[in-house]
């Protein structure tokens, strides 16, 4: 396991890059964040279906309060796209690991130890960071406070996923977690869909970023995490993954010249080197002293 081919290693980094693509492309559409949401998660979950077969296997009710959450994460993602820097968005939702760490204990009995205290503390300055001084709302962020709600909103909606998948692991064999993907696009597509209609009138481009956001960004992306992750090991994947909240400021920089602030980029720092931080010493610790 941990001597895995660099194709699957490669696999996971193709999996990030597509993911961090977001922000860029949901701002690019003309539609509102409802449409993009609903829209989005609709070809997303056709494209799923269609190509990936563990996304048709295995449904469990018990699956259902977990896609929900992913597609409470799906909507408030587009939707803080839409209003904040995409910076912004992806790095306070990628403070996601603290709210599972603070979960832990009530939803899944696992204590948090002396060492996530450091851990909790500098993820809680990072998103703080984002809130200090008046933000500068631009053309791609035209209201970069309540932006930063909906991104907080999203990663604490993934955090509850990630804890409801890890309690599905336990009845499951793993639980399946592709499955819950495709079943939490088609739940964010009808929940996002009465606020999108009616549809406005579109062009061209329009139809071709809805297109890349659902069978690219999404379907494309989850093909190669789920080839590629089952033959990482857990941490190193977590940190490849770490790709993602990396590239997305670089690509809405390029497209948009959309530059985040300083205290932005100093909080999203905090966020990934504490995240990545608690992980190396979560598997050390697991590792336990070596002869």
């Amino acid at each position: 396991m941990t001597n895995s081919p660099l194709r699957y290693r490669l696999l996971v980094i193709a999996a990030a890059a597509l993911f961090s693509t977001g922000g860029a492309a949901i701002k690019a559409a003309s539609f509102g964040g409802w449409q993009i949401a609903s829209f989005r998660s609709a070809i997303a979950a056709v494209f799923l279906l269609a190509v990936i077969p563990e996304s048709r296997r295995q449904w469990r009710w018990r699956m259902l309060p977990v896609a929900a959450c992913y597609a409470a994460t799906l909507i408030s993602f587009v939707l803080a796209n839409r209003l904040t820097t995409a910076a912004n968005a992806i790095f306070l939702q990628s403070a996601a690991p603290l709210y599972v760490l603070l979960l832990g204990p009530l939803l899944l009995r696992e204590p948090i130890h002396r060492r996530d205290v450091t851990f909790v503390a500098a993820v809680a300055c990072g998103i703080a960071c984002f809130f200090i001084g008046s933000p500068h709302a631009g053309a791609t962020a035209p209201d970069p406070r309540h932006g930063n709600l909906f991104a907080i909103a999203s990663g604490l909606a993934y955090a509850f996923m990630l804890v409801g998948l890890r309690r599905l692991s336990r009845h499951d064999q793993g639980g399946n977690g592709i499955a819950t993907v495709a079943i939490g696009n088609l739940i964010a597509c009808a929940v996002a869909l009465p606020f999108a209609l009616p549809a406005p009138s579109f062009a061209a481009k329009d139809v071709a970023v809805l297109l890349y956001l659902g069978t690219i960004q999404i379907g494309v992306a989850y093909l190669c995490l789920t080839r590629g992750i089952r033959h990482v090991p857990a941490v190193e994947a977590t940190t490849l993954l770490m790709a993602e909240p990396a590239l997305s400021p670089v690509w809405t920089w390029l497209v948009y010249r959309e530059t985040p602030g300083a205290w932005a980029l100093a909080g999203g720092a905090l966020i990934v080197s504490a995240t990545l931080w608690n992980t190396w010493q979560a598997q050390a610790a697991r590792a336990g002293p070596r002869d």
